[in-house]
């Protein structure tokens, strides 16, 4: 007896040294994941040979150096509808990943009750002494799956890569966000400036219009030159209009990003930052396009899908093989309640048990063909990712250099088109020319200086698109 009891706690521990002995069968089920080889461009349309040195500040947009700017964006970063859903994949994919954990280990229940019970009395059957009787019974019971071709596993792998991949798609919308809110604000101020040019003009062009009426009552201009110089007036009253009306939902925009819907109604309460006087950042630091691997999370994201991937069709081939599980079982059982802790009553179980699928109708192979295809689309959304990167990087130093070069211009057309303004009225003064030659210098003016502002704030924007496609400093999270 003594012999049988010893038989029944080693056999089982024979069975999980074998399986552990030969879990290499796993790697046979279905290979382990590897980076695919993408072909990555040698260099950038431009880059700088001595930026490859450094790195992006993770919080790169206080190099604009404006606290309202910075409160925003830590505002956006925490309140923001986007992130709250990013942060809540991240539980989910968390608890998923807990779960996928646990099928690794023994599952162990309790069993307990009590039943009473009548048999017939007719016929030859044999009739107890008590008749109904009570019966009770309470067993420990636990289930060992032994891993044998790697499903289990393969199960916790795939949910640990679908974890990060939550985490990194939460970085990308945060990377996201961060741009956004700065190249919102960038909109904000830049419209502002333009307003307070605009109605800087509508006072000069409103001292004109008053000096022309005086000039007509004196009779040396025609009604012609007030008309136009009131239609000058109203044109830029209207312009002034418009542009305040931009700015309005500008600000209704970053209240939407920031998470505070009173933002569009009290406005920001720090002093207006003007644009013109804000730094224009160094170039970040490009480095060589394999590096974009390795800094962007939509790309991290995009690979550990196919991790994730790969290991589900890993799970859906081992459901082919048979499923090897150890079961056990301790407990008591007896007619009387206080009986049934008692040795006598003893009962146990254990054992081994093989699940081999013979006939399903090709249901677990359609399951294979199904992860296999999600394999290839989670491959081809890697490359496309990686593609895009790229293209998004060149873009975005096209645009940082053009920018560049389109300010400058623009600042000498408007220093000319400001001494064409004041050439034209001293002309126009001295009876050389007609009134309608200031008008079109009063409106070149405020054309140029209006185009110089938006010029500013698309060079600003440009060198925020940089920083937000090289990664804007991101370094990727780890989980256990």
């Amino acid at each position: 007896m003594k012999q049988k009891k010893n038989n029944f706690l080693i056999k089982p521990v024979f069975y999980l040294v074998a399986s552990l002995t030969l879990s290499g069968c796993q790697s046979l089920v279905w290979p382990d994941y590897f980076r695919p080889k993408v072909d990555t461009p040698d260099r950038y349309v431009e880059m700088s040979q001595d930026a490859a040195q450094n790195q992006i500040a993770k919080d790169w947009w206080t190099l604009y150096q404006d606290e309202t700017l910075n409160t925003l964006v830590s505002k956006a970063l925490k309140h923001n509808t986007d992130i709250k859903v990013a942060v809540a994949n991240i539980e989910q994919a968390d608890a998923a990943m807990k779960e996928a954990g646990t099928l690794l280990l023994p599952t162990v229940a309790l069993d307990a009750g009590s039943t009473r019970s009548r048999v017939t009395e007719a016929g030859p059957f044999p009739v107890f002494a008590d008749n109904p009787r009570d019966s009770y019974n309470f067993k420990f019971g636990t289930n060992f799956e032994l891993d044998f071709w790697g499903k289990l596993s393969r199960t916790k792998e795939s949910a640990r890569a679908s974890a990060l991949a939550s985490r990194y798609a939460k970085d990308t919308v945060a990377l996201s966000l961060s741009g956004l809110v700065t190249n919102q604000y960038l909109t904000l101020r830049s419209l502002e400036k333009q307003i307070q040019i605009a109605e800087q003009n509508l006072v000069s062009r409103d001292e004109s219009l008053a000096l022309t009426k005086r000039r007509l009552e004196g009779g040396v201009v025609s009604a012609l030159d007030v008309h136009q110089a009131e239609v000058s007036s109203a044109n830029l009253r209207a312009q002034i209009s418009d542009l305040k009306r931009l700015s309005s939902l500008s600000l209704n925009q970053l209240a939407l990003l920031t998470g505070d819907l009173d933002l569009a109604v009290r406005g920001l309460t720090q002093a207006q930052a003007d644009i013109m006087a804000l730094p224009m950042p160094p170039v970040p630091p490009v480095g060589l396009p394999s590096s974009l691997l390795e800094s962007r999370p939509d790309v991290r994201q995009a690979e550990e899908q196919m991790v994730a991937a790969n290991a589900n069709i890993a799970v859906a081939k081992a459901a082919l093989y048979p499923s090897i599980s150890l079961t056990a079982s301790w407990g008591g059982e007896s007619l009387e309640l206080q009986d049934v802790l008692k040795s006598a009553a003893r009962i146990w179980t254990g054992g081994l048990s093989l699940n081999l699928p013979i006939f399903n109708g090709g249901r677990l192979n359609a399951r294979v063909d199904q992860e296999a295809a999600k394999q290839k689309k989670t491959l081809a959304t890697y490359e496309r990712t990686i593609q895009t990167a790229f293209t998004e990087v060149n873009d975005a130093l096209v645009n940082l250099r053009e920018q560049t070069q389109r300010e400058q211009s623009l600042q000498i057309s408007q220093d000319s088109a400001k001494k064409m303004l004041a050439l034209s009225e001293n002309r126009y003064q001295s009876g050389y020319s007609a009134y309608i030659e200031v008008l079109d210098a009063q409106r070149t003016y405020n054309e140029a200086s209006l185009a110089f502002v938006q010029a500013r704030q698309a060079r600003l924007s440009a060198s925020v698109d940089l920083f937000k496609v090289l990664g804007g400093g991101w370094k990727p999270a780890e989980i256990k």
